[in-house]
């Protein structure tokens, strides 16, 4: 697991809107933080490819994630937030996938399908109109 250093991210507060009444007018608590994926030391390469990939809407063009945190009334629990969000992104592409080996089916898995197959035809043959013989 792969922890970001606090040193590479960069906060910018403002204001934001919705409940909070008076104080929503006078004090910064939204966060907008910015991590630089693509340049950032404590990334290895293939955690950085599958991090950008994940960020989605949140990268700009330079490589930086962006993300803004309004969930919350105070500017230290919007921080955290953003903090958690981008820790569980990293976390996400830190796991690397897995890939499938592509196996033959064998002879006697193609005779059981096989079977089943006119099993299943004779049964659905069965259930036309009776002949007049």
């Amino acid at each position: 697991m792969t922890v970001i250093p606090e040193s590479e991210l960069e906060f910018r507060f403002f204001r934001a809107g919705g409940p909070g009444g008076q104080n929503v007018n006078k004090v910064s608590t939204s966060v907008q933080m910015r991590f630089d994926a693509k340049n950032s030391p404590s990334l290895r390469d293939p955690v950085r490819e599958r991090l950008m990939k994940l960020a989605g809407s949140r990268l700009t063009l330079d490589g930086v994630i962006a993300i803004t945190a309004v969930r919350y009334r105070t500017q230290e629990r919007n921080r955290a937030d953003a903090i958690e969000r981008l820790q569980e992104l990293v976390d996400k592409a830190s796991i690397a996938p897995t890939y499938r080996v592509p196996t033959r089916p064998t002879r006697a898995s193609k005779e059981r399908r096989l079977q089943a197959k006119s099993g299943r035809s004779a049964i659905k043959s069965g259930r036309g109109k009776p002949s007049l013989d």
